[in-house]
């Protein structure tokens, strides 16, 4: 499967549901208590995060997508604390106050990032605590490209229905992260994301991966649900949809560190993919990838766009070595939004010698990260004459790209690199030390977009030129 990055600024998702603030109480135990056998933990650093359906819609906005939140809070400093927190990220928060609820509030107790206790504040929200929900997404509904319905059964989504209705008017697709045992509440939604465990808890048991597929067939039947989205933790994921085959993919988790909020992550990734005109598979493969980065951090997290482009890099390879240029282009968009210095040499380098090691060598000490754009065998016939290149374009490449200096080697058909310089805007423009400053090809498109150009020192007796005609003289 093609995995590509989808255009999530280009997208709005409204995230309607339970609003929770993960507060997290780090410090040091390092002595009993005398007056029970229990640990005393010194309270040190303090942390406050969205979390529930605020989490998600984090996550959302960590992507770069517009989001909008709906939710209770109580009239408290944690309602306070939670609504400052949203504003900060950019979220556009509707949130209404429950005068006679305490915010949904989870405190964890955490020493040497290990959880000691988790304690729970909250009461479950009647149907009154949420009555402007469906006035506050009828004004939103016509402005978003998915619908998101956190569920953590605190009481905020007392109807369901009438939200789906109104977004299926809108053509809006609707994603839900469910709970309980009725989902019946959620019919006619295009998504569920239920884990292994909630869908159990609906349809019975699922000894076996057939048995999984047919209960899971019968209940989105018998729902008018689009499609399942199951997370199975250590098993990965499953995508199952009415009439077609499913689709099974492993956990990406190098290292699960905490579980705490992935199922945020998968469902906001999954609905910004699916406003992004991304197809549900490809959303299912990019929300996976989503959840083995989130599960690595402490606590409630999110994953940011340049995170997910750098797994996707992994993923199709182009981390480093031989890329295209639309690939490069990509991968640049990334490095120098984390300030990277972008270092750019070309040449035919036709038969690679310690001449062209050297310099390329040095080239890349002038920066973080070293571009070789090659002639491809076109142009290079048309520079040096028939009989050149000796190697193909492809052998030169994989050539440069073994060698420790170099990050990403690009062809090009065109006489001179300008058209590369111009689109890529390096940093440094870097040539063997043969060519005078003023020679470089290129040099006044650099320096015009206020880069730098570097002549670098001539290993003496080095040439391919000199190579080929030692070889035919012999």
């Amino acid at each position: 499967m093609h995995l590509t990055m989808p255009s999530f600024d280009q997208t709005q998702i409204l995230v309607v549901g339970d609003v929770i603030l993960d507060r997290y109480w780090h410090g040091s135990t390092s002595r009993i208590s005398p007056e029970a056998p229990v640990p005393v933990f010194k309270v040190g650093q303090e942390d406050d995060r969205p979390g529930g359906a605020g989490n998600v819609s984090l996550n959302i906005a960590a992507l770069g997508a517009g989001a909008s939140l709906i939710g209770v809070v109580g009239d408290d400093s944690a309602g306070l604390s939670l609504s400052s927190r949203l504003a900060a990220a950019g979220i556009n928060a509707e949130l209404q106050v429950s005068e006679g609820k305490p915010t949904v509030t989870k405190l964890r107790v955490i020493s040497r990032h290990q959880q000691l206790i988790r304690m729970d504040f909250e009461d479950e929200f009647e149907p009154s605590d949420s009555s402007d929900f469906l006035a506050k997404a009828t004004v939103l509904m016509p402005k978003v490209n998915a619908l998101v319905l956190s569920d953590y059964a605190k009481g905020s989504l007392h109807d369901c229905q009438a939200l789906i209705a109104l977004a299926r008017r809108h053509k809006v697709p609707v994603l839900i992260d469910p709970k309980g045992r009725d989902f019946s509440r959620y019919r006619g939604a295009d998504v569920l994301t239920p884990n292994l465990q909630e869908l159990e808890e609906i349809v019975g048991p699922c000894r076996s991966e057939q048995e999984l597929v047919r209960k899971s067939t019968a209940l989105m039947e018998q729902l008018d649900i689009g499609a399942l989205l199951i997370t199975r933790g250590e098993q990965g994921m499953s995508l199952l949809r009415p009439g077609k085959p499913e689709l099974h993919l492993p956990a990406r988790a190098r290292e699960v560190y905490d579980v705490t909020g992935a199922g945020d992550t998968v469902i906001a990734v999954l609905a910004a993919a699916v406003a992004a005109g991304q197809s549900l598979p490809q959303a299912m493969a990019l929300a996976n990838l989503a959840a083995g980065l989130v599960v690595a951090k402490l606590g409630t997290a999110t994953v940011s766009a340049p995170e997910l482009r750098r797994a996707l890099f992994q993923e199709a390879g182009v981390e480093r070595g031989v890329v295209t240029e639309e690939q490069l282009l990509l991968v640049l968009e990334d490095a120098q939004s984390r300030g990277e210095r972008i270092v750019f040499t070309n040449g035919c380098f036709d038969i690679i010698h310690a001449g062209h090691v050297g310099y390329l060598e040095e080239a890349r000490k002038l920066g973080d990260r070293l571009i070789v754009a090659v002639n491809d065998d076109d142009s290079i016939r048309r520079l040096k004459g028939e009989g050149r290149p000796i190697n193909p374009i492809e052998r030169r490449m994989a050539v440069l790209a073994g060698l420790e200096s170099v990050d990403w080697v690009v062809s090009f058909g065109d006489d001179t690199p300008e058209r590369l310089l111009t689109l890529i805007r390096p940093d440094v423009l870097a040539k063997g030390g043969d060519y005078e400053k003023d020679q470089v090809v290129g040099a006044e498109i650099i320096k015009a977009q206020g880069g730098e150009v570097h002549t670098l020192r001539f290993f003496d007796s080095c040439s391919t030129s000199g190579i080929v005609n030692k070889i035919r003289g012999g």
